[in-house]
């Protein structure tokens, strides 16, 4: 017969213990198990919709040896691009990846690893050195043209890029000329303006051109007030950026009190045509004159020229590929063509403007490119109907007064007086190619 008393006491810790770890560990299995259903959901549908496909740089993640920490995930600002299955990492959107790194260096046995393209898309990358420098001898790339277009990566790159040529000129010393520079910088976005301040404090004989009017590089065709920053930055011989978020007029008038400042010399609407290696020397031709110089650093970013439509009556005055001021446009129908965040933020710039009505045509089935707070905003917008989508359809002519759209087989004409073009931008691989720059299709990898 057993002994109930002797038996509790043998067995009332340990059967405690069970029942203080079940009702301890239960909710958080409970917690798991719903978080790795929400997350493959959520997987499916970036495949669904195509957003699983990256446009650029994304992370890798290496699940064999990932322990779960998820470090990757609270590290990352987009929130959309990874999570948590079973209690590790998964990619869910890699095209909404901007390039931070944070997930790669927060994780704390190296299972993250940041790639271009990939299967199925790939990307066009020049070879580029860890140092910067291309198979060119001499010739260094920093910024977005290398695939990293966060404006915190571009500013450390062109900094880190003139570090490494001012070494390299002080292992490789050679005659001063008065006509030969030591460096060149072509374009005046963060890299380009980071490595001419850096140019600066280091005391080298460097010049700077832009092929616009004004610094800034690509941030220059964003809409007004839209947020450019998501973290602080060290600037040379300026101090830290220290604002995580930060309008473009607000960054685009620091950038001009970042030159004032300094006394920084940048030769605006200077645009590169040609660069040839001749004797050790580069020749860089721009649109006003002949420079050469012992070393050449690309900050042009990947946009290139934007690419246009070409169609019947593009080359109209009403068809413009970037927009600067929304204002400008109210009391007007508007059309805006693409399919990213730059058209989708556009189509929602102008959609604010009074009496103005804004057409957004994308060719695709769906937004499969834009950030997670874009696509909130245009579905609001257009339940609101504050702007019209029209999803597969493409421009096939434009008229003084009108545009015409195709969907399959069908067209319609649309009332109209401005067209916005966002298709992107055609990057200057042709000119990398002539200068000797390789160029290689990433798919899936560094």
């Amino acid at each position: 017969m057993i002994n109930v008393e002797r038996f509790l006491q043998e067995h009332m810790v340990p059967l405690a213990a069970l029942v203080l770890a079940l009702v301890t560990i239960a909710p958080y299995l409970i917690y798991e198990k719903l978080r790795s259903k929400k997350v493959r959901g959520q997987i499916a549908e970036a495949r669904e919709t195509g957003m699983s496909e990256p446009v650029t740089i994304h992370p890798k993640v290496n699940r064999a040896i990932c322990i779960g920490s998820g470090a990757c995930v609270k590290a990352c600002p987009e929130k959309t691009v990874l999570g948590m299955v079973e209690h590790k990492s998964m990619t869910i959107c890699s095209s909404q990846c901007v390039g931070h790194g944070a997930c790669a260096r927060s994780c704390p046995v190296g299972a993250i690893e940041l790639v271009f393209g990939s299967e199925k898309r790939g990307v066009d990358i020049p070879e580029v050195y860890p140092n910067f420098e291309t198979n060119v001898r001499r010739l260094f790339i920093a910024g977005e043209l290398g695939g990293m277009g966060l404006i915190k990566n571009s500013v450390l790159q062109g900094q880190q890029a003139v570090e490494y040529i001012k070494e390299d000129l002080r292992a490789n010393p050679y005659r001063k000329l008065d006509n030969v520079h030591d460096l060149v910088i072509v374009g005046a976005g963060p890299a380009g303006l980071a490595a001419t301040l850096q140019a600066k404090k280091l005391r080298l004989k460097s010049i700077t051109v832009e092929r616009e009017e004004e610094v800034g590089g690509a941030i220059l065709s964003y809409p007004r007030a839209k947020v450019v920053m998501t973290s602080p930055v060290d600037i040379p011989l300026y101090g830290k950026m220290s604002k995580r978020e930060i309008s473009k007029e607000n960054l685009m008038a620091l950038f001009k009190e970042i030159v004032i400042k300094t006394r920084l010399k940048i030769y605006v609407n200077e645009g590169v045509v040609s660069a040839t290696s001749r004797g050790g020397v580069f020749v860089v031709k721009t649109s006003k004159r002949e420079l050469e110089c012992r070393y050449l650093l690309l900050c042009v970013g990947r946009r290139g020229t934007p690419r246009k439509l070409g169609v019947p009556g593009e080359a109209s005055s009403k068809v413009m590929y970037r927009l600067l001021e929304p204002e400008r446009f109210g009391y007007c129908k508007a059309l805006v063509v693409g399919g990213g965040d730059s058209a989708v933020e556009a189509a929602m710039a102008l959609a604010d403007q009074e009496g103005t009505r804004v057409t957004l045509s994308y060719r695709g089935k769906a937004f499969t490119r834009i950030k997670r707070q874009n696509r909130e905003k245009l579905e609001k917008a257009e339940r609101e109907k504050k702007l019209k989508i029209l999803l597969q359809t493409n421009v096939t002519q434009i008229f003084e007064k009108s545009v015409r759209l195709s969907r399959g087989e069908e067209t319609a004409d649309l009332p109209n007086d401005y067209v916005f073009v966002f298709a992107g931008g055609q990057p200057p691989n042709e000119f990398l190619k002539k200068v000797g720059v390789n160029i290689e299709t990433k798919y899936g990898s560094r």
